[in-house]
């Protein structure tokens, strides 16, 4: 992408761009149980632990990230320092939870894991050599800070736990209604965009990792949006057939007769206090950092849906922000919060399912 004018220099990335609440051990604490409690009742529920977000796979896909040639100097950071093809394994999943019918708006998740990355660890107890990027189809939260997090959990599990009814009025009238916001008790200020979304084709969206992470010597956010003209036309496509897994079909029926590109980019951070890094619920402006290509994902058809990556998927791998190295670490209150609660939700998940966690080394790893 060529720019008119001179892009403002990005900001070096420090340690001290952090800042931690005062209150933050306890609160983390305090919604980390909460988030526990509620897997033990999923799991009551389904008598099979499930992800505590994320619960619901729409499909698991297998493929490359070519990263781009020629880059800038800001951009050859980390795991993009130099143009090579990674072996890349991707989860596409619904938000919530729990396992709810498609017929409810959701936001959508797409979990890249990218295989075989050189680096200094950030979790070295996890194992294996692999950088995961977690995105979801809207670029911020409305609950960007711990506190805001903690306010919202009890309406975001109410919701989830809700009949079906209930919880298609609540994504319905979510969407833009200030009374609503009211009477819930959120600041009308505040989106709930991200709770309510529309029921859109997942492979037309486009997604984004909504916390800050390290870059290198820089910091950004990524994103991750349709290349190929079969996926670009998906855009804004409402699925003609919406039943309870219709997000997964549609998955399955487009990559069982085509593949599919996407774009990863990276929006660099050129001012803290208007691209702030400890709360996710302020969209960082394109008109002073737009996003900027770094890399070509790419899916050849295959069985995205097929019961053996099924039940890989869901019961014996991980996608943890955590996972990966120093030159990605995830930034803000936020992403501090998932490296206790995933990996909490990861052990409970697997000790209570009797599953190993794999860390794949290869794509040959992952069933057909």
């Amino acid at each position: 992408m060529t720019y008119t004018h001179a892009l403002p220099p990005p900001v070096r990335y420090t340690p001290d761009l952090e800042v931690v609440d005062e209150d933050e051990a306890r609160l983390t604490q305090e919604i980390v149980e909460q988030m526990a409690a509620s897997s033990r009742c999923a799991f009551e529920r389904h008598r099979h632990a499930i992800r505590d977000a994320h619960a619901k796979s729409n499909g698991l896909l297998v493929g490359e990230l070519v990263v781009h040639d020629g880059l800038p100097p800001e951009l050859r950071q980390g795991i993009f320092a130099e143009a090579k093809a990674y072996a890349v394994v991707a989860r596409l999943s619904s938000a919530p939870g729990d396992i709810h019918s498609d017929k409810i708006p959701a936001p959508r998740g797409f979990a890249l894991k990218v295989i075989g990355v050189e680096g200094e660890r950030l979790s070295p107890a996890i194992g294996g050599a692999n950088q995961d990027f977690l995105m979801v189809n809207f670029p911020v939260l409305a609950f960007g800070t711990i506190r805001k997090y903690q306010q919202m959990l009890s309406l975001l599990e109410a919701n989830s736990h809700a009949p079906d009814t209930f919880q298609r009025l609540v994504a319905g009238t979510a969407r833009g209604a200030k009374d609503v916001l009211q009477a819930i008790g959120i600041t009308p200020g505040a989106t709930l965009e991200g709770l309510a979304r529309d029921h859109h084709h997942p492979l037309g969206e486009t997604y984004h990792t909504q916390g800050a992470l390290r870059f290198g010597d820089h910091v950004a956010k990524l994103s991750l949006a349709p290349k190929s003209a079969n996926v670009r036309a998906l855009a804004g496509q409402a699925l003609a057939d919406l039943h309870d897994a219709g997000m997964r079909d549609a998955v399955s029926a487009h990559f069982a007769a085509q593949g599919a590109e996407y774009e990863l980019s990276a929006q660099l951070c050129v001012d803290v206090n208007t691209m702030p890094i400890e709360d996710a619920s302020v969209r960082w402006p394109e008109e002073i950092a737009p996003p900027r290509p770094i890399a070509t994902l790419r899916f050849a058809a295959q069985a995205g849906a097929s019961p053996g990556r099924q039940v890989h998927g869901d019961d014996l791998l991980s996608f943890n922000p955590w996972n990966g190295i120093e030159a990605h670490r995830p930034l803000g209150g936020i992403m501090r919060i998932r490296r206790i609660a995933y990996e909490r939700s990861s052990a409970y998940r697997h000790a209570m399912n009797v599953r190993p966690r794999i860390e794949p080394t290869s794509l040959s790893d992952i069933p057909d």
